[in-house]
Parts: structure tokens; sequence; C-alpha cells
């Protein structure tokens, strides 16, 4: 986002420690620098309190920014945020990719029309919630914003949670990545990604390894860097040395290696199935991979619907990339389906950006 308005607005960032430039650089392929945006946050002892909250999704954090914002308002031309539904204080951009804050929606409503007083002894009886209370949040006034989604998926989905319209704006897709014609490509597979429990990684190997049965070349490179709760990935590294002659974990890749690796490799595989969008998705499908992903998210949109692309069940998967990987002619028609869709799609979106810009 930084990258595609430095050029034309003067930028301040509020954000909730330092910014490293040089890493967002290197993991995004941004050329960002220090001199193309003003940095604002919170201070370090604050921060040291907030990480006493012992919840990995805790909103404390978010509601302090919101309430920053709410005091720095008038200083702006415009507000806009990437990190899902805010309320600014007034009315701004807002680019959602789930409406994660509809669980309290019906709390909320209930206690809207209380006093300040009402709703401190609603806190105390667990009525309300203290990211609420020390944001300020109205979701009346959340959903005055202009809302920008990542794909029609979510859009629906934020529209059954607050009855409100919301326009679809893809994500943009890095490129950089290296031409390799098909008949140099590895028989293998890549998935890119985070490595935590709901990406499911070990499906990917389970999956492949019934693949592994009829085509012994088959192989598969793991792409990311891995998160809290660290069980999973001990557990995961297990799963990858069983399978060492052919499962390779691939951790704190820059931009480059990754682009690289990729574009080597013929296939994509893709296991979580209540994907938002699904960048990583739409990055192995501009390397010039065919990729395999569950029929389910904003990523059945990026693979254009296509039900060759899409399983329902490990079986499911398993049969469509044999089906695929036997023939010639179901790769080239998959390569020709993927490539102008994935381009359109990425010039739609343009579109769409250049309008709201407007």
């Amino acid at each position: 986002m930084i990258e595609a308005l430095k050029r034309e607005y003067d930028l301040s960032v509020l954000t909730w420690s330092p910014p490293d430039v040089d890493r967002l650089n290197r993991f995004y392929g941004t050329s960002l620098s220090r001199s193309d945006f003003s940095a604002h946050w919170v201070p370090w002892l604050v921060r040291r309190v907030f990480e006493l909250d012992p919840d990995p999704g805790s909103l404390q954090r978010l509601s302090l920014l919101m309430r920053v914002s709410r005091i720095v308002k008038g200083k702006y031309d415009a507000v806009i945020t990437a990190s899902g539904e805010v309320d600014f204080g007034r009315r701004g951009i807002q680019y959602v990719h789930f409406p994660l804050l509809h669980r309290h929606h019906a709390m909320w409503r209930s206690v809207r029309g209380l006093p300040w007083h009402g709703r401190l002894w609603a806190l105390l009886r667990g009525r309300y919630r203290p990211w609420m209370l020390l944001s300020g949040y109205s979701f009346d006034d959340m959903t005055n914003n202009l809302t920008l989604v990542v794909s029609e998926w979510t859009r629906s989905r934020f529209r059954e949670s607050y009855g409100a319209e919301a326009t679809t704006v893809y994500p943009p897709v890095p490129g950089g990545f290296p031409d390799v014609p098909w008949a140099e490509r590895e028989n293998g597979f890549v998935c890119i990604g985070r490595i935590s429990r709901e990406k499911r990684l070990e499906q990917m190997i389970d999956i492949l390894s019934k693949v592994r049965e009829h085509d012994q070349d088959t192989h598969l490179h793991i792409i990311g860097n891995p998160i809290a709760p660290w069980s999973y990935y001990h557990d995961l590294r297990r799963r990858v040395q069983e399978h060492a002659s052919w499962v390779f974990l691939h951790e704190n890749v820059s931009r480059g290696e990754m682009t690289e690796l990729v574009a080597r490799h013929r296939y994509g595989i893709h296991a979580k199935p209540d994907e938002h969008f699904g960048i990583a998705v739409a990055e192995i499908v501009k390397a010039g991979c065919i990729v395999f992903v569950p029929n389910d998210g904003g990523q059945v949109e990026i693979v254009g619907g296509d039900d060759r692309l899409l399983y329902r069940s490990a079986e499911d998967a398993v049969a469509k990339i044999l089906r695929v990987m036997k023939d010639p002619d179901e790769q080239a028609a998959l390569r020709r389906h993927l490539a102008p869709g994935e381009r359109d799609r990425v010039r739609g979106s343009a579109r769409r950006g250049m309008r709201i810009r407007e």
C-alpha cells in the first residue's frame, strides 16, 4: 500500500512498533525507504504493558491504535487501513480480509445505547469487551467506511455479517518470477506461506505421499516462516524428516530465492480451505505453475473456478493431480487457462483501484 501511494501523497504511518524497512523490502519485494513516509509508533513501555496479555489473538493493540487515530484524525485528508474493520472516529477506507469482529457485533448492539457508566458496569459483568471501551468502537461508524475486500468470497461474508456492501479489489500480486520453459521445470510441487496449523501443511504431505505411489519423481518444497504456537512447527519438522528424500523445508529465504525455486517447478498445492484471498496461490500461478486448491475461499477465484484444480477431499486431490500429471494436453490447457485469467484479474483489480482513487 505504501509502495503504491508514496509517489503521489505525503504519507504518515501509525504502527505498533518501529517499521523495519529492510525486512519489509526483503519479504515483499518492495523498494521502500524511510524517507517515503513518516512513522509514528507506540512507546516501548506501553508496548511492554500490552504484551503482558497472553492472548495471541487479542484486540488490545488494535484498539489502542484506533484510539490514537481518533486523536490525530483531523490532521489528515484521508485515513486508510489494511487491518480489517476499523473505527477511525471519521469516515475512512478499510481493506478487509475477513469480518473477524463480527463475533462481537451482537454484544456491541446490546450496550450501544448505554451511557459511559452503564458500559463500565456492562464491562464488569462481562457484557462489554475491554477493547471496545478502550477504542470507543462503533460498528455503525465502521460500516460507514468505504470498505474494500480482497475477494468476492470475503465480500459475501462481509455482507452477511453486517448487511453492508463492499467493493472487491484483489491484492496486487508481486512478480519477478523467472520465465522457465515447461519442459525444463521439475515435476514437483511448491507451497508458500507461514508455517502454522491452519495452513494444513501435513495434509499436503499426505496427499503427495499418495501421488508418489504412482510417480516417484513427485516432491514438495515448503517455503515459509514459522509462527507461534511452536508445537506445530516442531511437529512439521518431524514430518519433513520422516520424508526427507522428497519433502524439503525452506525457512527465511529471500524473495529472490523464493521466486527462483517456485519458477523451477511445474505445480503448486495449497490446503487451507477458507483462504480469504490466497496471495501465495496467486504468486504460484503468476510463476507459471498449475496449482491445486481446496474448493472454498477466495482462492477459487484465483484459479477461475476450474473444477480440475479444486479438490473437496484428500482423495479427490490425489485423483485430480494424477489426472493432470499423466496428461500433457491437460497440462497445456490448464496453463493457457491460468495465464490469461490471472492477468485479466490483475488488470480488473487495477481498474477498480483507479476508480476508487478518483
